[in-house]
């Protein structure tokens, strides 16, 4: 074991584009998600990076079935060509697994277990599909009830219901968030996806020009007549359902493909690496509520700036997952943010969540928004299924 260190400096940040799923075959689907996250590691070889140097490795998965099943992350060790010494794992706390990966990695090389390690994300949504692993809660009953699992879209009509946002309201975002995705700069962090010698995808894909809410409206909701709706009603007294559901294909998180890989590692680890840090991990949380709930964000959020020692007014960039239009808004509400500070360059209802992925991805994306503005503070959240949710907080030197 190593001497403890009390910072956890992140050295590298990358992430591949996020490529939509589509029922034809998407423009990554010919690509395993180990693959996706092999690229990134040899884009940091690339950069001069030791792969000997690396101590670990965790990889944020979803769904870790069938392809993306256990052994994902020594999979993309080896499809790399890194050290076959190299041990590697998967992290898997649904939605939240990417951040929950960096957030692991962070504490070992916090804790003196290691001084220099990656973890990021990476979900093929295209080849394991949502529910391919027939999870116990989705398809037991018994399982179901206890547990208080629904669909993830009619939990965010019950967050949208409990807390008065309006179908309006939740086309506003998304329409915004299309507009914001298509004036942002590119992303420093982006590294292109290469398949046989070639670029396959070099841009997030979804963004639409045009997008507005009257176009928006003729679109049908998606979860009105879901069975688990009366679910809902028994665990969250005093709870009626809307007359008809609020989100739709628009307003829901785009299904995606993707990676992100970042490069941990202690102070001390500069000299091994031969570069400064761009950024450091500076606190997280991990929450919960009573499922069907979809709101422990705001818990999630003020514990790690708690843990910080940081007040919202300290926060440059604010990086909410887009989980369903109303997930951000509430948020944003909840914490008194100003809007025009969230998700400044759109998300996922634009451009997609990749599930364990999107931690990594939040965390390069905030890492550029930040150095553009000259470094500081920005706050991550991600909420996801039975009432989960994890925070975090960088910094970008």
């Amino acid at each position: 074991m190593t001497m403890a260190s009390t910072d956890a400096y992140i050295y590298e940040a990358l992430r591949t584009p996020r490529g939509r799923v589509r029922r034809d075959g998407g423009t990554l689907a010919g690509i395993p998600a180990y693959e996706l996250f092999a690229g990134l590691l040899r884009e940091l070889s690339a950069r001069g990076v030791d792969a000997a140097a690396v101590e670990d490795v965790l990889v944020g998965v979803s769904t870790p079935h069938g392809e993306q099943g256990a052994g994902l992350a020594k999979v993309a060790v080896q499809a790399a060509e890194w050290p076959d010494t190299l041990p590697a794992g998967v992290v898997s706390r649904m939605c939240c697994s990417g951040l929950d990966a960096a957030a692991s990695a962070a504490a070992q090389i916090r804790g003196g277990g290691a001084e220099i390690m990656v973890a990021g994300g990476a979900e093929s949504m295209s080849r394991t599909p949502m529910f391919s692993d027939a999870p116990a809660m989705a398809i037991d009953p018994v399982i179901g009830d206890f547990t208080g699992y629904v669909t993830i879209g009619v939990a965010a009509d019950t967050m949208a219901a409990k807390f008065g946002f309006t179908r309006t309201q939740l086309d506003e975002f998304a329409a915004q968030s299309h507009r914001k995705t298509l004036d942002a700069p590119e992303w420093a962090s982006l590294v292109p996806v290469v398949g046989d010698g070639e670029v396959v995808l070099d841009h997030d894909e979804g963004a639409r020009e045009g997008t507005t809410v009257e176009s928006l409206a003729e679109l049908q909701p998606l979860f009105s007549d879901d069975p688990l709706w009366a679910r809902v009603e028994e665990r969250i007294e005093g709870f009626t359902r809307p007359p008809q559901g609020l989100h739709t294909v628009a307003t829901a998180p785009q299904l995606a493909d993707g990676a992100s890989a970042i490069l941990l590692g202690s102070e001390r680890a500069q000299q091994t690496l031969g570069r400064a840090p761009r950024g450091r991990i500076v606190s997280w949380a991990h929450t919960s509520v009573r499922s069907p709930g979809l709101w422990a964000g705001e818990t999630a959020a003020r514990q790690a700036l708690a843990r910080a020692g940081l007040d919202l007014a300290d926060i440059a960039v604010f990086e909410f997952n887009e989980s369903f239009s109303v997930s951000p808004l509430l948020l944003t509400r909840q914490l008194g943010v100003d809007p025009e500070k969230v998700n400044a360059c759109g998300g996922a209802v634009t451009v997609g969540h990749p599930l364990g992925a999107s931690g990594g991805i939040l965390i390069a994306n905030a890492l550029d928004q930040l150095d553009r503005i000259g470094g500081g503070y920005g706050l991550l959240v991600i909420p996801a299924a039975l009432g989960l949710a994890t925070a975090l907080v960088v910094e970008a030197l």
